[in-house]
């Protein structure tokens, strides 16, 4: 018979250990060691076989290996084909995250849906659902596809062995952290489980050439839950952000081996499922109330998307001895800072101002390039005097008050033009080697001063 040892895992990270620990070495983090018990030895446990392990493979010289271009199946959510890179690629693993009844299930639906009317069998496989409960949502979103199958199981080998008996074309499994492989002790869900299912379904995907979805759940912290090698093995990583009190989602690419990273498909959730947004700049600059101090548009790029953004600014005095520095959308860090320079370099005393900076629209924003117009909403709501209100925004603050150049700025400039602005205030060092639209007009800063003077006035 074989031995069987037991060891500890982290359910965070999966860092093992022989004996029990409080707190873990690995992720920094309290009580998350499980007992797990471990077969040695001859077991079960690799009953199932892939074709790739009948034959052995032998190195090749990097020169004499042929190459072809990767054939892409697109659905008919162009968002949805943008994330992905262009579409789905034969044999990838992809990894969808998102909080619980955020619409992951419903978009993968709907995505079969589609390929399956294109005579493409597809296989949905729901380890949290029953086929009935599968079926009221496809009725809810219309769906009628008689290529779609729809199976309720949570064991890998039997998953496995109705790819192999319905030979689909796709495969979506929700969730990875539902299914289980019998020969590990430990409960679905935790480390050893979804790390071994995950690692024979990549196997099944790179032999077989299946593209296969999964569905992972998310912490309190936002990640996708288990070992941060399940994010490693797959090909690509979705996330699935919104608020649940806003009926936009937006899908975020954060890896793709396929495409670039951080694409972001933004879409509507109505009663009859998900709609996608074609122009996302108009829906988030819809609501914009012209005239008023500490409001600002930037044109944020979103991979290789620009996006036109408000951002929002409330500076009011502190009663307490400790002002307060609160931002929604956008790193907490950088608003002090931008205000430090702001006080240091440009003479504002906001030293005794409370600031909220708020994204408007649920868009959450990460690149440098906001600066700019982050630090004058600060100084317009701060001096109660509105800015410009067709004027786009773009440029990052250094500590010593300068604005430093950022990239695609060709992209970020044809956006604003294409949405009928007049004037956009760059980094005079992305004025050099290229030509602006002659509809609209660039004007370059050196400084934090100079933009505020070109929006504010002097004061």
């Amino acid at each position: 018979m074989a031995k069987r040892k037991s060891k500890f895992v982290c359910q965070e990270c999966g860092y093992e250990s022989a004996k029990w620990m409080g707190k873990c070495p690995g992720c920094h983090q309290w009580n998350t060691f499980v007992e797990e018990v471990e077969a040695t030895g001859n077991s079960s446990r690799h009953t199932f076989q892939t074709s790739s392990s009948s034959g052995v493979a032998k190195p090749e010289k990097i020169t004499e290996i042929k190459t072809e271009k990767e054939p892409r199946v697109t659905t008919d959510m162009p968002e949805f084909n943008r994330v992905l890179g262009g579409g789905i690629v034969p044999g990838s693993l992809v990894l969808i995250g998102g909080d619980p009844g955020i619409g992951k299930s419903t978009l993968l639906l709907q995505v079969s849906s589609q390929l399956a009317d294109r005579d493409f069998p597809v296989l949905y496989i729901s380890g949290e659902e029953s086929v009935r409960q599968t079926k009221l949502r496809a009725d809810r979103l219309g769906i009628t596809s008689q290529q779609l199958y729809v199976l309720a199981e949570t064991n890998l080998i039997d998953v496995l062995n109705q790819i192999e008996t319905i030979e689909p074309e796709f495969v979506v499994i929700d969730s990875i952290q539902t299914i289980f492989k019998e020969d590990i002790t430990s409960a679905p869900g935790s480390v050893s489980q979804v790390r071994e299912c995950t690692s024979q379904l990549m196997r099944v995907a790179k032999s077989k050439g299946i593209p296969i979805f999964i569905v992972g759940h998310v912490t309190k912290e936002g990640s996708i839950a288990g070992p941060r090698l399940l994010e490693h093995m797959v090909d690509a990583v979705l996330y699935f952000e919104g608020e649940r009190h806003h009926t936009f989602r937006i899908v975020r690419s954060v890896k793709n081996r396929f495409g670039s990273t951080h694409e972001m498909g933004i879409f509507e959730m109505k009663e009859a499922g998900l709609e996608e947004v074609e122009n996302p700049s108009e829906i988030f600059l819809e609501e914009r109330s012209q005239g008023a101090a500490g409001s600002t548009v930037v044109a944020s790029m979103e991979g290789t998307r620009p996006v036109l953004v408000e951002i929002q600014a409330l500076i009011s005095p502190t009663t307490f001895g400790n002002p307060r520095r609160m931002a929604t959308g956008l790193d907490n860090n950088r608003v002090p800072l931008l205000m430090a320079v702001l006080e240091k370099r440009v003479g504002l005393l906001l030293q005794n101002q409370d600031a909220y900076i708020k994204v408007a629209g649920g868009v959450k924003l990460d690149e440098p390039a906001i600066d700019l117009a982050v630090a004058i909403s600060i100084a317009s709501s701060f001096r109660d005097q509105a800015s410009k209100s067709d004027d786009v925004i773009v440029g990052e603050v250094g500590l010593t008050g300068e604005v430093r150049r950022v990239a695609r700025i060709e992209q970020r400039v044809q956006e604003a033009a294409k949405l009928g602005f007049n004037r956009v205030i760059v980094p005079a060092k992305n004025l050099e080697g290229w030509s602006p639209p002659s509809s609209i007009d660039i004007l370059g800063v050196n400084t934090v001063q100079e933009a505020l003077q070109a929006t504010l006035g002097e004061r």
